[in-house]
């Protein structure tokens, strides 16, 4: 596996493969990787002649200064697994190789993004919309893999795909669980052995709700309130809506697809954790 650091040695080694008829996928990352990112990297090196997985911790997507500083960084570990998983190219670029001045473009895909995330964090999913059309064009990918563990991020980078022009063909694929329902995520590091457990009860909870029978707000009211009944765990938002265009529904038969979408504060510091559940 190469680890390369510059878009232009990037654009020359993929321009070699694409000469020899090579098809290329991108798995972008900010790295702090685990089973679940390996899982998307399988999936690429089983469809693609070449995999790049990008390893860039983008800071425009940070509302919070103290959220980035304390994401973790594990760039030598995270090289050796991608090495394990058949990665053909890991790109680690500096801030200053992807910025090299200030990004002053502006995407706007409402209701998509204003919504949940958009809402809590301003500005994140522009920043998520400049990194990864940069990706894109550094890349070009075939294929491209994002976990649904981030629902809301895939429906705005189709959004943005959409919008572009852009060829790529976005793959989603599914969250990776730990054996008691937690979803996997780089944040869950952060998290003490009895947080981890308590963090369990987010999906177990959503799980139990699905099964119910109940009508949309009463399932709303029994995941939000079943959650802050545990101690150490406080929801931000629950949001159940249209699975495309993440509008609200306030009834099953509103959209063909429903999902719901929390977002729960975990622990004494705390830590801010986010999943989803498919309804229909």
């Amino acid at each position: 596996m190469e680890i390369i650091r510059t878009i232009n040695e990037l654009r020359d080694c993929l321009d070699l493969h694409r000469r020899e008829g090579h098809s290329i996928g991108l798995v972008p990352t900010m790295g702090a990787l685990h089973e679940g990112h390996a899982s998307l990297v399988r999936r690429s090196v089983a469809e693609n002649d070449v995999t790049v997985v990008s390893i860039f911790l983008n800071p425009t997507q940070f509302n919070d200064p103290k959220d980035l500083e304390r994401y973790p960084r594990t760039l030598e570990a995270d090289c050796r697994l991608l090495e394990q998983c058949g990665a053909s190219i890991a790109f680690a670029p500096s801030v200053a190789e992807v910025y090299p001045e200030p990004d002053t473009r502006q995407f706007s895909y409402p209701p998509t993004d204003s919504v949940m995330e958009g809402a809590m964090r301003p500005g994140h999913f522009n920043g998520v919309c400049q990194v990864v059309s940069k990706l894109f064009s550094y890349v070009e990918p075939d294929r491209s893999y994002f976990g649904e563990k981030d629902y809301q991020q895939i429906a705005v980078i189709r959004r943005m795909v959409a919008d572009l022009g852009i060829r790529s063909q976005i793959v989603p694929c599914p969250v990776v669980r730990q054996s008691d329902g937690l979803a996997l995520s780089s944040r869950n590091t952060l998290l003490s052995d009895e947080e981890r457990v308590t963090a369990a009860n987010i999906y177990r909870i959503m799980k139990e709700s699905r099964s119910l029978g109940l009508s949309v707000q009463q399932t709303h009211d029994y995941v939000v309130d079943g959650i802050n009944a545990i101690d150490g765990l406080e929801v931000q938002y629950f949001s159940i809506v249209d699975g495309d265009t993440l509008a609200d529904v306030s009834s099953w038969d509103d959209a063909p697809s429903v999902v719901g979408c929390i977002t729960v504060f975990c622990g004494t510091k705390p830590i801010r954790l986010i999943d989803h559940i498919k309804y229909k």
